[in-house]
């Protein structure tokens, strides 16, 4: 009963979460959906991974899992996320809340739960009416169903006999740059308020922060996962200064402001104070500029292409932005995400 559980171990972040463990000499079982892609990822973990397939929406899957693996601390990633949380809801919620109730229940006693969160649990933040930094403390206000059915999961996870520990995380980034070659990100994107506050962090940082939170003296706290000062953004920066960074250079259309006086107009970010999870964690390994260099190491001659078809870029990614020709002064995130993909209200 050493092992490290998992879920969702081959998304952007349980990918890195289970190669953390790996290279710190944990006993790591990766568990997410069985399909051709995921077995094909399997394939490029450390050997010393163990992986086994389970649909955690089926409590007698999740039971078997668990009584197989008797793991030490679960990892809890599985998740269905914006954008595509929108069109499958209903799916959502059983990967988001209900699977998390089934693992609840399954776990031993005595097991450490690493609850993943999100800062979507706040709600819309206008950054012309709110002041201060995103704490542990801050009201929850979920304006989407992403951040109701996290907050959900929460209370879940609070409710439960379990040593549980909740992250709650910023706006995780990768330096890999096939990871932002995707027209649904780019949409999405383009169709949030540029003068929006947003707090990055590295993936591999984020990593760090899970794998701590299975051994440090954390038992009962909900910590806030964002990268150092320096990955205090604001949303219109960010996109396209990664872009410029892989050789895109202004690549990328610009979107609108927010509307100040309408604080539901606005997406669900903010800067936060991470002072806490890093004091615990110490998880904070790569800065935002550190990120930008090693991004552009990793284009390598990808670069000089890219650069060749910025404006050529900038001009299709225009006229097919959220925004374009509508004649709006103002993002209007959710009626966007509506429109794109279905209702995002909880």
């Amino acid at each position: 009963m050493n092992a490290v559980l998992v879920t969702g171990a081959f998304g952007l972040v349980g990918s890195a979460v289970v190669r953390q463990l790996a290279a710190d000499g944990r006993d790591v079982v990766a568990t997410d959906l069985d399909i051709g892609a995921h077995r094909k990822a399997a394939a490029a973990l450390p050997s010393s991974v163990q992986v086994r397939y389970a649909d955690l929406t089926d409590p007698a899957a999740v039971d078997a899992l668990v009584e197989a693996v008797r793991p030490a601390a679960i990892i809890h990633l599985a998740a269905v996320i914006p954008p595509f949380i929108y069109t499958r809801r209903d799916l959502a919620r059983r990967v988001n809340v209900d699977a998390t109730g089934y693992l609840l229940a399954a776990a031993p006693a005595g097991t450490r739960f690493v609850q993943a969160s999100s800062i979507a649990v706040y709600g819309s933040r206008n950054p012309h009416t709110v002041s201060g930094l995103l704490s542990a403390d801050t009201p929850t206000h979920p304006a989407d169903v992403y951040g109701d059915q996290k907050l959900q999961a929460e209370k879940l996870v609070r409710d439960s006999p379990l040593d549980w520990v909740i992250l709650r995380l910023g706006g995780v980034i990768t330096v890999d740059p096939g990871a932002y070659m995707k027209l649904d990100n780019l949409y999405f994107e383009q169709l949030l308020p540029i003068d929006g506050r947003l707090q990055t962090v590295d993936v591999r940082d984020v990593a760090s922060a899970f794998a701590a939170a299975t051994t440090a003296p954390v038992v009962g706290e909900t910590l806030l996962i964002g990268g150092d000062d320096s990955h205090r953004q604001i949303q219109g920066d960010v996109a396209p200064t990664m872009a410029a960074a892989m050789g895109l250079v202004n690549g990328l259309p610009t979107g609108l402001p927010g509307n100040p006086d309408h604080d539901e107009d606005w997406f669900t970010t903010d800067w936060m104070d991470s002072s806490r999870a890093q004091e615990a964690l110490g998880f904070q390994h790569h800065s935002w500029p550190d990120m930008l260099a090693e991004t552009a190491t990793r284009a390598g001659a990808l670069r000089g292409l890219l650069r060749m078809v910025a404006p050529l870029s900038r001009t299709v990614l225009r006229s097919r932005a959220p925004y374009h020709r509508t004649g709006q002064q103002f993002a209007d995130p959710w009626r966007a995400i509506a429109d794109k993909w279905n209702e995002p209200r909880p």
